[in-house]
C-alpha cells in the first residue's frame, strides 16, 4: 500500500511516500480503506520530534491520527461492523497511522459514519470533536444553562467545542479574529470576541468553564474570568495550580484518550445537523500534498480543519 511516512524527525521535507505492506489484522481489529485524513498539530510536532521522549517509536513512522473509510476487513471477534460499513475513527496513538491507503483499528475506537456526512467531514472529525468533547463533558461537566468560553473558536477543537456546548445547552463566548466572525457565529456563538480589539478578561465573568487552545499569558488571564468552582481546561499546557488556588476553580490539562463510544454520540448529533465539520482546506494524498498540508497547520492560521482526499 501506499503511505507517506517519516524516517528520521526534522521539517517538512522528512515526509515522504513509501510501498509498505498492508496491515494485518487482530481478531480485535477491523481494516479500514482509507478515504481521507486530517491534519491536526501532533502531527507535526510528532514530525520534529518534540514527542520523541513520550512516543518512543522506531522509524518509518507513519503520522495522522484520523480516519474516515470503508470497512475492508474484519477480524474474529468483531460483531458490531462488517466489510462495506462507512467509518470514522480517531485510533490509538501508534506509528502506524493515517497518511496510508489502509489502517488497522481496534473495533472499540470506530464508530459508523452517517449517510448524510462526507468522508472529508467524518475524517476532520474524531481527534478534535473528541478532545473537544472529552474538555466539555468528561473534564468540565458543563450543562444546559452553564457560561462556556472557548478560545480560539475558528479553530479545529473549536468548531466543534462551540457546537457541542451549544448542544448541551450552554452559553457560549468565543475568541477568534474579526475575519472569522460570521464563521463562530454561524457555529452557534453566543458573545464573539475580537481578541485583536478586546480584552476577554475584562468583559466577561462569573463563567463556568474556560476551554484554553493557546496557553501561555492567555491561559493565564482565563482565571479572572471563571466563578469559584469553575473549571480551566487546555489542551496546551498544565495550568498554574497556584492560580487555580488563587480562584478557587478546577484546572487541568488533557490529553485525547479515544473512544469510539463518545465519537457514535458526536455522530448522532452530526446526523442530526447539531454539529458539522468545518474544512477549511483539503489537499492530495502525495508526498507534496502532505508538505503543503503540514506548512499551512504549523501557521496556526488555517480556518476549520484541514484534510488529505485519499478518494
Amino acid at each position: 500500500m501506499k503511505a507517506i511516512v517519516i524516517e528520521q524527525y526534522g521539517g517538512k521535507e522528512q515526509l515522504v511516500e513509501k510501498e509498505l505492506e498492508t496491515p494485518a489484522i487482530k481478531e480485535d481489529q477491523v481494516l479500514v480503506e482509507m478515504h481521507a485524513t486530517s491534519i491536526n498539530p501532533i502531527d507535526w510536532k510528532v514530525r520534529e520530534g518534540y514527542m520523541k521522549d513520550m512516543l518512543d517509536w522506531d522509524f518509518p513512522i507513519i503520522l495522522g491520527w484520523d480516519a474516515a473509510g470503508v470497512i475492508a476487513k474484519v477480524g474474529s471477534q468483531v460483531t458490531n461492523f462488517q466489510v462495506g460499513d462507512r467509518v470514522f475513527t480517531r485510533p490509538a496513538t501508534t506509528p502506524n497511522g493515517t497518511y496510508a491507503e489502509y489502517v488497522a483499528v481496534e473495533s472499540h475506537l470506530v464508530a459508523h459514519l452517517p449517510e448524510n456526512v462526507t468522508f472529508q467531514e467524518g475524517a476532520a472529525a474524531p481527534l478534535a470533536g473528541l478532545t473537544a468533547w472529552q474538555c466539555l463533558f468528561e473534564t468540565a461537566h458543563v450543562k444546559q444553562g452553564d457560561k462556556v468560553l472557548i478560545h480560539a473558536g475558528s479553530g479545529g477543537v473549536g468548531n466543534y467545542a462551540i457546537q457541542l456546548a451549544k448542544a448541551a445547552g450552554a452559553f457560549v463566548a468565543t475568541t477568534a479574529s474579526w475575519k472569522n466572525k460570521e464563521l463562530v457565529e454561524g457555529l452557534g456563538a453566543d458573545r464573539f470576541i475580537n481578541y485583536k480589539e478586546e480584552n476577554f478578561e475584562e468583559v466577561l465573568s462569573d463563567y463556568d468553564m474556560v476551554l484554553d487552545a493557546l496557553g501561555g499569558a492567555v491561559q493565564e488571564k482565563s482565571f479572572q474570568v471563571l466563578k469559584p468552582g469553575g473549571h480551566l481546561v487546555s489542551i496546551t499546557q498544565q495550568p498554574s495550580e497556584e492560580l487555580a488556588t488563587k480562584y478557587n476553580v478546577e484546572a487541568t490539562a488533557i490529553f485525547l484518550n479515544p473512544k469510539g463510544e463518545q465519537l457514535s454520540q458526536m455522530a448522532d448529533l452530526m446526523e442530526n445537523g447539531k454539529v458539522r465539520s468545518v474544512v477549511g482546506h483539503t489537499f492530495p494524498f502525495s508526498q507534496e500534498g502532505l508538505r503543503e498540508a503540514h506548512d499551512l497547520s504549523e501557521t496556526h492560521h488555517a480556518k476549520g480543519k484541514i484534510v488529505i482526499e485519499m478518494k
